[in-house]
């Protein structure tokens, strides 16, 4: 006679409970740091976005001083600071009176704030100063753009807020 063979190969309510359980112990480790990933991707994003434009602007200010130290009028298009009007005569460029008459441009485009929406029309925005105002001014003067910072009230992962980079 031929034993019967009773073969329950499925999943008992215990081992699915067990199973769900590991996976979600697993889920709640990896979710933060998947998060905080993000994050510090964004915060090196804005760190580089920052040095390029202040390093954009101390360009600008440099040929501005080439033209002056070599006894040549400042350029129309340049204040007294010697810094840029606005973010956008550094993508425009602007006429340093070299004999070819070409402009001079120091950055391809403004780059956008990853902690700070972009407004629909497109034109990312960023926190300026001018020459004039004081370091920890949030009030341009309007004059002359020297620095730079993010409109983002967000604190960072060092807990420094993003506005005072």
């Amino acid at each position: 006679m031929g034993k019967i063979r009773n073969d329950n190969s499925g999943l008992s309510l215990v081992e699915l409970i067990v199973t769900l359980t590991i996976l979600a112990v697993l889920a709640s480790l990896i979710l933060p740091s998947a998060l905080m990933t993000g994050k510090r991707t964004k915060e090196i994003e804005l760190r580089r976005n920052l040095r390029t434009m202040r390093s954009a602007i101390d360009d600008f200010k440099k040929s501005s001083e080439k033209i002056t130290a070599a006894g040549g009028p400042p350029p129309r298009e340049v204040p007294k600071s010697g810094y840029p009007k606005t973010l956008e005569q550094l993508v425009e460029g602007t006429d340093f009176g070299d004999a070819a008459g070409t402009r001079k441009k120091f950055l391809r485009r403004i780059p956008v704030d990853p902690f700070h929406p972009t407004p629909k029309d497109g034109a990312p925005e960023w926190g300026l100063r001018s020459y004039a105002d004081d370091p920890d001014s949030t009030i341009w003067g309007g004059e002359d753009v020297f620095d730079v910072y993010s409109l983002s009230e967000e604190t960072a992962i060092d807990g420094t807020k993003y506005k005072d980079w």
